[in-house]
């Protein structure tokens, strides 16, 4: 006999969540993740799915797309949750139809779009209605529909009204693939998981000192000799079906080419515009302060070579091409001074005083920027660029209007320091989002493994260490301190998986489900009405979650053994610890 799924809703009152804090999130009906900021539900019950649903959208390229995907979703998913919902199965006759309506259907998909829904479910059978601004908020919609459908237990929809818009536009995973490689259909499966997250923006950091993987036709040489192996690239097809992917699914796909620093990789190909490509990245005996390079890989463009801007301008030509969201990461951090003082040039001009390092950067920024704006892009830079302590450039280079700046350092104090200077900020502090931390180090014959039994161990080589868990990560405020206006700065946040010590093998345990904890966090707060945390009830919760996204094919993690989340609040601590 078939299995005709159901569909279940929760209704989270103000009240409940607020005085019950540490009890279960699953004594209420449903979930749904990220919890969405205004559900109404008077009477939850439960309402059949008719085994011939369907879904009516406006004619538009990708929702159309989006719909048929959600149809098939609901109808063959037959998800089953871990500990089943308690709620009455109305008389009412199956919801035949879900019927889409989109007030601004030519909205593209760019940064600050409105990703605004309604969804209403009535308890007569009569057709539900989902209303959305955009194409990109009808698709968060049917998300959230989506995990509302279940396949065993009654279902439930009795004047169900869902109001529902995110905190932050931009909501990111950061991905690196030079240091290992990870396949095209990897990053395709990232996309889906991150729209399940009602993530947006797939921030892909391609090229480094490590690889150049990267096609790019105008200098097919890079890749040709700077991939780790002809089946370690990305083709412009690979990128379409990438950026493809990512419209379908109102994911943005901003593309990082980090440079002047981080391009070793490039000097397979030139040597000629690199500065201390392929040499050891810390001399024996010398000071941290004198490393060529921050990690092993060592090179940083030359900005006093015309060579070097012939082929940086042929490659950004070629990446906007290609990927067409109106961002364009160029990365600019971690300039390592003693790397530049290597060229002769250079050295010749830092002898005579006739310039710094700083200003060398500037030159570089001076003669990029404008370019990458002249292809009408807003550029993202690492925060390095303006707060590096030893190598930085001026503001008046850097036009708040058109410069995003990203931090990754000091947690929330450079965060301040962006918005207090002008800039529109992109929060991601390897204090809380950095997923690649507490894996132990990559590197060769370090003396932080040979401790004596008894001592501290340190953070095992791991510079970012500890791991970040989903709690940390959840908890993070990423505007705290900031006055209202400077909040309003602040653009959003991505988490980060840097790749030493990761590739397709652990891509999704090492993202998921820790960067679902960010996206309920930056979609609908991570605080109840009272304004108090809400990680403790969101435990039983998230691993609900990550189970449903197991389901769907997504190898997250799990966070608690499966005991505690067939017991519900069992494994709930009530001490400070």
């Amino acid at each position: 006999m078939t299995c005709i799924p159901h569909i279940f809703i929760i209704f989270i009152s103000t009240t409940l969540w607020s005085t019950a804090p540490q009890s279960s999130a699953l004594q209420f009906p449903i979930n749904v993740w990220p919890k969405p900021t205004s559900i109404k539900w008077p009477h939850p019950q439960a309402i059949r799915l008719s085994p011939k649903f369907t879904i009516s959208s406006p004619r538009h390229r990708y929702l159309i797309r989006a719909a048929r995907r959600y149809r098939r979703l609901v109808l063959s998913e037959h998800h089953r949750p871990l500990v089943p919902p308690l709620l009455n199965l109305t008389s009412s006759p199956p919801l035949q139809t879900l019927a889409i309506t989109v007030s601004d259907v030519a909205a593209p998909l760019s940064h600050g779009v409105d990703e605004s829904y309604t969804l209403e479910i009535p308890s007569t059978g009569a057709a539900a209605e989902l209303a959305a601004v955009t194409a990109w908020g009808a698709m968060r919609g049917m998300e959230t529909f989506s995990q509302l459908v279940y396949s065993n237990p009654p279902a439930a929809a009795c004047g169900l009204r869902i109001s529902d818009a995110p905190l932050f536009a931009h909501r990111g995973v950061l991905l690196d693939t030079s240091r290992n490689y990870y396949k095209a259909a990897d990053l395709v499966r990232l996309v889906r998981a991150m729209s399940m997250n009602k993530l947006n923006v797939f921030h892909w950091h391609i090229t480094d000192s490590h690889s150049f993987p990267l096609v790019v036709p105008s200098e097919a040489e890079l890749a040709e000799r700077g991939a780790y192996g002809e089946e370690m690239k990305y083709t412009a097809a690979d990128v379409k079906k990438i950026v493809e992917h990512g419209m379908e699914h109102g994911v943005r796909v901003v593309p990082e080419i980090d440079m002047p620093a981080h391009t070793g990789s490039w000097g397979e190909a030139y040597p000629e515009i690199m500065s201390c490509a392929n040499e050891f990245w810390w001399p024996a005996e010398a000071d941290w302060a004198d490393r060529l390079a921050s990690e092993p890989a060592t090179g940083q463009l030359n900005p006093l070579n015309p060579k070097t801007y012939q082929v940086v301008k042929n490659v950004i030509s070629d990446v906007v091409a290609m990927f067409p969201d109106q961002f364009y990461h160029a990365g600019a951090d971690e300039v390592a001074p003693n790397c530049w003082k290597t060229d002769p040039h250079i050295q010749d001009l830092l002898s005579n005083n006739q310039t710094t390092l700083s200003h060398v950067l500037e030159i570089f920024v001076n003669s990029t920027l404008p370019y990458i704006l002249s292809k009408n892009r807003t550029v993202v830079y690492w925060e390095d660029v303006l707060l590096d302590d030893t190598v930085r450039v001026s503001p008046s280079s850097l036009p708040p209007q058109h410069v995003v700046l990203q931090s990754w350092n000091n947690g929330p104090n450079n965060t301040k320091r962006i918005v207090s200077a002008g800039y529109r900020a992109i929060v991601s502090s390897a204090d809380y989002y950095y997923l690649d931390c507490g894996h132990g180090g990559f590197l060769g014959n370090d003396s932080e493994y040979d401790k004596p039994p008894g001592a501290d161990q340190g953070s095992g080589g791991s510079w970012c260490a500890p791991f970040k868990t989903w709690q940390t990560i959840y908890n993070y405020d990423i505007t705290y301190g900031l006055k209202e206006a400077e909040a309003k700065m602040v653009l959003g946040g991505e988490v980060a998986l840097w790749s030493e010590q990761a590739d397709s093998t652990v891509m999704d345990s090492r993202i998921w489900p820790r960067a679902s904890a960010m996206a309920e966090a930056l979609w609908s707060g991570n605080r109840d009405e009272m304004g108090k945390k809400r990680s403790g009830e969101a435990v039983d919760r998230l691993s609900e979650w990550r189970y449903r996204m197991v389901g769907r094919g997504i190898g997250a993690e799990p966070i608690q053994p499966l005991w505690c989340i067939k017991n519900p609040g069992m494994c709930n601590t009530v001490h400070d610890t």
